[in-house]
This record gives structure tokens, C-alpha cells and sequence, in this order.
């Protein structure tokens, strides 16, 4: 199931999300086309209850399409719409139509409005689910809000505010944001890096210098090999995180996701462009399409300092010793 799944998935993107599609998007043009597509898949409510008309889904059964949005460089907060629904309608609330962006962190509230610094997607989000730094959540309106690009190319994110008398949906019991968030782009990731692999070792085999591929040199063929460990590394963390029948993960599961899977990042990117050479750089190429997403999304849900922290932390308050701390706590069996 898991594969047809995936396979109906990337069938839709090979069509409805090309890199041109993409690209239109990143400068502006309108989404809906592709948001309708998505939306008539069925795929937004994988996670929502049968009960509530979704389709019952947990997060093992899903984790594939998740990492075929990261494959394509889906240039919409799919992943994050898909999670939030999930989360959303695990606590029983008013599911609303549309894209949701994640705000996991820095919502300063006061007597003017909400301030959140950085939104990822924020240009194309209709809903924004954000987390409190007391506890529970917000779900705000985008279109009540002033939008501010964040000036980076082809970025989608931006700072967001919202002005005193905004339409706000508190939503106290609502936990588990900063997870779902971390979760998005762990696994977002990891279909970029997958992408991005194998784009250079096709390069790397089609490109020759010497009378030769330049795959046949040692030195790059020991970069694309440091390279494939860490993308199999980031896709295994990932998935790890993903092992439960729940809508949400376990919190130390898809911290250690969250933190393995952004250490990798730049290392792929930076390899990538280094075997592709000039042409990797232009903007005209695809791979930077991959590459650029591989350093945004390391960074969309928190930095790899606060996760290492959560890990940290739990690490030194767990009476188990280190190895039962790892196969008990930090990736536990499926549930």
C-alpha cells in the first residue's frame, strides 16, 4: 500500500510540479492549479480519521509521500498541511480549507498584534499554525496579515504580522507543532538529498575530462561516496522518526531526526556543486532548485543546537544506561 501510495504521489508531481512549475511559483505566479491538484489527490487528509472523511492513515504509511514532496521541491507547504491536519483533527479541531504553514518558533504577542520573524512558506500560506511559547497553539489567518519576503532567491518564507483586532483560534491543548514541524522538514530533506545524489551521479557519469567520466577519478568517486552515506543516513533517521501509527511522532525520535538530517544537509549541497562545477551554480540548471531547499528547509523547524539540546537533556535525565537510552528511548520500536 505504501508504494502505491508513493507511486500515485509521484505520478501526480511528474506532471502538476515540474522544475517550470516550480520556478513560476518561486517568482510569483499563482499556486492553485497545483494546490488543487493536490488537494483533489486526497492526499492533504491521509492522516485525518475515516470518522472526520479522511483517510486514516498513520505516519509509517505516509512517510513515502512525504519524501516525494522533497523529491520534487514541492514549492508548497504540502508536507506541513498534511502533518497539521493530522495534529488537528487528532484534537478534535475545525480543520480549515487551504495551505498551513508551521511557525514552531518566535511568536512575540502584545498589545499591537503577533509577530512571528520567520514563517517558511509564508508567501503562499493561507493558514499559518503556530506554537506558543507557553504551551498549546494559534491558527491565524494569512490573509489577515502583512507579509514581508525575506529577500532570499526564490525563497517562499517571510515575516509575518498580524494587527490586535486579527481573527485568532487559540487552541491550548494543541501540542506537538515544533514536532510536526521538524518532522516536515526532516523528511522534506530527505527526498531533496535523494534528488540531489542522484543528479550528480549522473553528472558524474555523463560529464567526461581526460578522454574519461569524471566518476572514474578517485577523488570524486570518494566524494560521491562520503556523499550517498550521509543521504542514506538522513533517510534513515528520518523514516526512524516516522515509525509509529500515530499522526505525531514521539518527540526524541524526530529530534534526533531533526538534528541528523540538517548536519547532512550542507554536506550534500556543498558536494553536489562541487562535482557539478560552474554549472551547477546557474540558475537556468536544476540541481539548485534541490540545493537551495536542502539549506532552507535545515533550518525550518528550529537549529540544530536546540534539537541537539533536546536530545542532550533527555539523555542526562534517563536513568537508562547509554545503549538502552538509544534502542528504548531514542528510536523506540513501531508502535
Amino acid at each position: 500500500m505504501n508504494d502505491m501510495l508513493v507511486d500515485a504521489f509521484d505520478d501526480l508531481m511528474q506532471s502538476a510540479c515540474t522544475p517550470a512549475a516550480v520556478r513560476a511559483i518561486e517568482e510569483g505566479a499563482s499556486h492553485a492549479e497545483l494546490w488543487q491538484a493536490i488537494v483533489g489527490s486526497g492526499f492533504t487528509d491521509a492522516l485525518v480519521p475515516a470518522e472526520a472523511e479522511g483517510s486514516g492513515l498513520g505516519l509509517a504509511e505516509v512517510y513515502g509521500v512525504l519524501v516525494a514532496a522533497g523529491n520534487h521541491a514541492v514549492p508548497l507547504p504540502f508536507a506541513q498541511t498534511l502533518l497539521a491536519r493530522g495534529l488537528l483533527a487528532k484534537h478534535g479541531a475545525t480543520l480549515p480549507d487551504g495551505p498551513i504553514a508551521l511557525a514552531p518558533f518566535g511568536v512575540r504577542e502584545d498589545a499591537d498584534g503577533i509577530q512571528i520573524g520567520r514563517v517558511a512558506y509564508a508567501m503562499v500560506a493561507d493558514w499559518v499554525l503556530a506554537a506558543l511559547p507557553q504551551g498549546g497553539a494559534i491558527l491565524l489567518q494569512a490573509s489577515q496579515a502583512t507579509r514581508e519576503a525575506d529577500g532570499i532567491q526564490g525563497s517562499l518564507a517571510g515575516a509575518m504580522r498580524w494587527p490586535s483586532d486579527a481573527q485568532i483560534t487559540r487552541l491550548p491543548e494543541v501540542s506537538g507543532v515544533r514536532e510536526i514541524a521538524a518532522l516536515a522538514s526532516s523528511t522534506l530533506l530527505a527526498g531533496a538529498a535523494n534528488r540531489v545524489l542522484d543528479m550528480t551521479l549522473r553528472f558524474a557519469g555523463e560529464r567526461s575530462q581526460f578522454g574519461k567520466p569524471i566518476g572514474k577519478f578517485q577523488a570524486i568517486q570518494q566524494d560521491l561516496s562520503v556523499m550517498a552515506e550521509h543521504t542514506y543516513a538522513l533517510r534513515m533517521a528520518s523514516e526512524m522518526a516516522c515509525q509509529t501509527s500515530d499522526v505525531t511522532p514521539k518527540p526524541l525520535p524526530v529530534a534526533s531526526a531533526a538534528l541528523r538530517t540538517a548536519s547532512s544537509a550542507c554536506l550534500i549541497s556543498a558536494t553536489a556543486h562541487a562535482v557539478h562545477g560552474a554549472i551547477g551554480v546557474t540558475a537556468e540548471f536544476d540541481l539548485q532548485l534541490y540545493t537551495r531547499r536542502l539549506q532552507q528547509w535545515r533550518t525550518d523547524a528550529g537549529s540544530e543546537g536546540y534539537w541537539a539540546g533536546v536530545v542532550g537533556n533527555a539523555a542526562l535525565q534517563s536513568e537508562a544506561n547509554a545503549l538502552d537510552f538509544i534502542r528504548g528511548e531514542l528510536f523506540p520500536q513501531a508502535a
